[in-house]
This record gives C-alpha cells, structure tokens and sequence, in this order.
C-alpha cells in the first residue's frame, strides 16, 4: 500500500522537533511537504523534503493524503478549514484552538466534508500514562479517590517564545494544561464540574504561569497543577484508591530524546529510568511499595493510529469528542479563574 504523502505547516519547535520525526519514522507516511518561510533551515534538517512558501500550494498538490497544522494556536482554525475544503484529512497540534466555538466549527465542517481531524495529544503516549492506564484497566486501585497530574518546570525566566507572550491561545494553561486535561479525560472521563485558580508569578510573565485546576466527579477528584518555579517537582501523576496508589515521579523521556535528534523506534526509544511505585492496601494496612518499570514511552503510536484511520481500519487515535470536551474545560477553567467560583461541566 503507498505511503500517505503528509504536508507539515509550521517548522517552528513543535514542527521541527515533535512532528517531523514522528512522521518520518511512521509506516505508512511520508513527509512530503514544510509549509514555512525558512527554507534553508528545512533542507538543512530534511534536504529530501519539498518546502512550500504557503499553504495553499501545499494544498494545491493532488497527492498530499495528510496535512498537519504545528503553527501558533490563533491559526489553527483558518488553516484547519482551508486544508478541509481541499478534501484533506487534518492532524492539529494541541490545544485544537484558541475557543470552543472555532472547535466545534472545525469539527462540523469535518463530519459535512466526512474528513478525519484529530487533535494531536502525544502525551497520551507517556510513558506513565500508558502505566497509569493499564493499571486503571485492570482494576488495581478499587474505587479511585483522588489523582493528581502535575506538569512542574523549574524556569525562572520567561522564554519569549509565542506561547508566553499576551495573544489569544497563549500562557501555560493552555500550553501545558491542554496536555493534562487530556490526559485526565482519557484516564478518568467526563467530569462534572470544575474549580481554577491562576496565578502570574515570574518577573516579566504576562499571562499565566501557574495553574491549580480541579475537575469534580462523584467521589474522585483530579487536580491538575502546573508550576514553572518549582526546584523539587512533585510527582507528574498520583493516583489514589481503596486498594493501592500509584505514585511516579520525573516527566517522560521522549521530548528529551526527540530534542538530542534521537530516533523514535531505535534501541531505548521512550524507556524511562525512574520508576514508579505502586503501593497495595488491604483494608487500612498497606503493603511494601513496589517499583513499576513505566511504559517504554511511544508517541509514534499517535501516528500509527492516524495511518489506520485514514485507510478506515480503525478510529482516530483521539476521538474528536475527547478533543472537544478537552476545549470546554479549557475554556471553563479560564472562566472559573476569572470569577472565582466552580462551575458545572455541561453539553
């Protein structure tokens, strides 16, 4: 079967260091096009790989099978919609947009059109998410409690890149909070209400940098946390129930890998070496915390999914109500920091 020929726009960080390689070590795709205006920087990364100036010559190519937005968040949304109405299958990097309202267009003018779009969530592909997942599938925690998913960084100074600066789609909320929100529906699904508070706390921050989020289901409870001034960082997930906890500290390997232009797939892709503990109870005694070699790590699995769905073998790998829903929460997170109070999830 002919690869899918994949045309990746945008070659910032997330199109450079996340997506490009992901592509270009998948079965089945082929990346055949970078819509950006550096050229030289492109073929000196991928000097087999076509750069076009705009997208719409990118679009304008009858074999492009894929086309995959990494360009700040206010332009998902217009570039999604131009890409749909060339009759091309749509990958998005997180958050999906900037407002529910421009999500909820996309995706109606996906299912008129009978085109995939899927929100790109690596982070489903955690090495301790996919631990954490498993766990909860085989029923090790009893009733589930309390989780914690945690997103700490110790970074002092503002970077000044488009996510910390004072435009729609920005700050850390929806930086790093689109990932946890994610994984807090893949894990524990829809919640009921929610409760926010953020906070700006870096010298020459101007939007978010802290957020403190908690979703409400019936008895659980899951925070979301995100510090960028944190030297200890607690641990990135905590999951609490009646007959164990799974503790695991240390955030997963493949962004640093992906970083050091390591290969996804080769010898010690995604293996983490931290491992979790994970401590059994039996009615209020508890036993000796075992350790839990985590994942390996697999974000090409979001790919591998997407070749699948594009020739109708198997679902988007995440569902387009999950990117939705993940877009409510955003949206009513930011709303509930503004007044203060919790409010219900609904739709």
């Amino acid at each position: 079967m002919a690869d899918i020929k994949v045309a990746l726009v945008g070659y910032g960080f997330a199109g450079r260091l996340l997506h490009a390689p992901l592509i270009r070590a998948t079965e089945g795709l082929e990346l055949a096009t970078v819509v950006s205006s550096r050229a030289a920087d492109v073929h000196a990364d991928l000097p087999d790989v076509a750069v076009a100036p705009d997208l719409a010559t990118a679009l304008s190519a009858p074999d492009i099978g894929l086309v995959v937005i990494a360009t700040p968040n206010a332009l998902h949304a217009e570039q999604a919609h131009a890409a749909l109405d060339a009759g091309k299958p749509v990958v998005i990097d997180k958050p999906f947009t900037t407002t529910l309202e421009e999500a909820e267009n996309i995706a109606e003018h996906a299912r008129r059109a009978g085109l995939t779009v899927c929100v790109f969530q690596n982070r489903r592909w955690d090495a301790h998410i996919l631990t954490a997942k498993a766990l909860l599938d085989a029923n090790r925690f009893g009733a589930v409690s309390d989780a914690i998913l945690r997103y700490d960084r110790l970074r002092g100074t503002v970077p000044g890149r488009w996510h910390d600066l004072d435009i729609p789609g920005s700050g850390v909320w929806f930086n790093l909070g689109s990932h946890l929100v994610d994984q807090a529906i893949h894990l524990f699904g829809r919640p009921q209400t929610i409760s926010a508070e953020f906070a700006t706390q870096r010298p020459g921050a101007v939007n978010d940098d802290y957020f403190n989020v908690v979703l409400g289901y019936d008895r659980l409870r899951v925070v979301l946390h995100a510090s960028m001034i944190s030297p200890a960082p607690g641990p990135v997930i905590e999951i609490q129930g009646s007959h164990g906890a799974f503790v695991k500290y240390g955030q997963d390997t493949q962004e640093e890998m992906l970083k050091a232009r390591r290969t996804p797939g080769d010898d010690g892709w995604g293996v983490d070496p931290v491992s979790g503990t994970f401590t059994a109870a039996e009615g209020e005694a508890t036993l000796t915390p075992q350790l839990i070699i985590c994942g390996p790590g697999h974000y090409r699995g979001f790919y591998e999914g997407m070749v699948a769905a594009i020739r109708g073998e198997a679902p988007a790998p995440v569902a387009l109500e999950d990117s939705l829903l993940a877009m409510r929460l955003l949206d009513l997170a930011a709303k509930s920091a503004r007044e203060g109070r919790r409010l219900t999830v609904e739709g």
